[in-house]
């Protein structure tokens, strides 16, 4: 009987199931997208060499269970003849998730799925001491929990107020929820605390008269976990608005997490061994240059 390199397999995105040579296969998806037209291929090897149904994972990623072995290199053919591939699994980048972003969510402040497919070409599957989800999320809303990622992205938007353009009209006062706004519509006068602003870009949204511009950029966290352990992530600095500085940090995030993990060590529970200053302390070495 030839010899299964079943950790090869789970590499390549095939999950061993309890029943004896069965495969739960994860696809690639990334940001959560997939063409109408890809689903119909999903739907046919489900239908054809699984049991009819597909599972939809907790990080927007679509699993085909019961691949039978023997199927294995067929359903990687017509996978890729879809334009499709198997996703990955183990101590490597995984699936890069996003929430729809500012193209299609009026709450959204960065365009949250072109970033998703930058970070998917860079990062996706490059191997690391354990696994590292990357999360991007649009809004203050946080649809994709920013902070629950090892390192998650959320969109911001840092105010800047014209008094020329104000009718003091309280509006971005009353829609900002870390009353960082006081407006005093008798004397026409406004008080403007960023030391307190989280960035959400309500008052933005919501000035009638545009006295309220924004400059959209991305707030990120580190060191997140959901799983047998629970950690919110920690932001380190304060929000950027570079794509080109961003992917200097997440470069300089993962080089961290390679030459200071441990094997089958999650990034947060590194970073807490290590010291968190070691790795802001890296950062802020980063973004000098």
């Amino acid at each position: 009987m030839a010899h299964v390199d079943y950790k090869e397999l789970k590499k390549g995105g095939f999950m061993r199931q309890v029943q004896k040579d069965r495969f739960s296969l994860r696809l690639r998806i990334v940001g959560g997208q997939i063409q109408a037209d890809q689903l119909l291929k999903v739907h046919e090897i489900a239908k054809r060499y699984g049991q009819g149904y597909i599972h939809m994972t907790s990080r927007q990623g679509i699993e085909i269970p019961h691949i039978k072995l023997e199927d294995v290199e067929t359903v990687k053919k017509e996978l890729a003849e879809a334009g499709l591939q198997p996703g990955v699994c183990g101590p490597r980048v995984r699936t890069v998730t996003a929430c729809q972003g500012s193209m299609i969510c009026s709450s959204g402040l960065i365009d949250t799925i072109s970033l998703a497919k930058e970070f998917d070409q860079k990062y996706y599957a490059r191997e690391l001491p354990h696994k590292f989800k990357l999360g991007i999320t649009g809004c203050r809303n946080n649809c994709l929990k920013a902070e629950e990622n090892d390192l998650g992205v959320k969109g911001g938007m840092k105010p800047e107020w014209t008094e020329d353009k104000c009718n003091f009209c309280g509006l971005c006062a009353a829609v900002c929820r870390e009353k960082s706004i006081v407006v005093d519509k008798q004397n026409q006068k406004l008080a403007f605390d960023e030391s307190t602003c989280n960035y959400c870009g309500r008052c933005v949204k919501s000035c009638p008269s545009g006295a309220w511009e924004g400059k959209s950029g991305f707030v990120v966290y580190f060191g997140g976990l959901f799983g047998n352990r629970i950690a919110i992530g920690k932001q380190l600095f304060p929000i950027i608005f570079s794509t080109e500085v961003l992917h200097r940090v997440i470069e300089t995030t993962l080089e961290f997490f390679k030459n200071h993990g441990k094997q089958s060590e999650r990034f947060g529970n590194t970073l807490d061994r290590v010291g968190w200053e070691l790795l802001q302390k890296e950062l802020e070495e980063a973004l000098k240059n």
